[in-house]
């Protein structure tokens, strides 16, 4: 499995999520799985089916998270650890696109990607081109819709 890069609240946010499905939701889950079951005919119980689904979800999702975490390189977010003019995972960078308009993203491993709030993954396109560049580059982006151009305005 490749690094899964995650920042010390991307990681506590998933231990989070893993602690609450291993214990109130999967309680919940099989609070709802007996109800069902004592419901009367498991062939014809919608309830049971979806209770059924939902076990399968969570469990999935906390073997997932499990995988993740054991996996995970926290973000060493020290300024003594890296350059702090280079563009590396866990900086928060503003760029220029080729219209003129400026964005600011923070790049973050793939597990907290979340383009709505500003964090891009390391793996994405745009997080990749950024990736080992300075204030003042311009940088070419491959991305699936075709190529641009940014430019690297700050990194903090």
């Amino acid at each position: 499995m490749p690094a899964m890069y995650l920042t010390k609240d991307g990681f506590q946010k998933l231990q989070d999520e893993l602690e609450y499905l291993r214990t109130a939701k999967r309680q919940e889950v099989a609070e709802r799985l007996h109800e069902a079951m004592e419901g009367g005919e498991l062939i014809e119980n919608a309830e049971y089916e979806a209770a059924k689904n939902e076990q399968a979800f969570v469990e999935g999702r906390i073997q997932e998270l499990e995988v993740i975490l054991a996996a995970a390189h926290l973000i060493d977010d020290s300024a003594a650890h890296h350059d702090p003019t280079l563009v590396q995972v866990g900086d928060t960078v503003v760029i220029q696109d080729e219209d003129g308009s400026s964005e600011e993203y923070t790049i973050v491993g793939a597990a907290e990607a979340d383009p709505r709030a500003g964090k891009i993954s390391n793996e994405s396109p745009l997080g990749k081109a950024l990736l080992n560049h300075h204030p003042g580059d311009e940088v070419t982006v491959e991305a699936p819709g075709g190529s641009f151009k940014v430019k690297v305005l700050k990194t903090t």
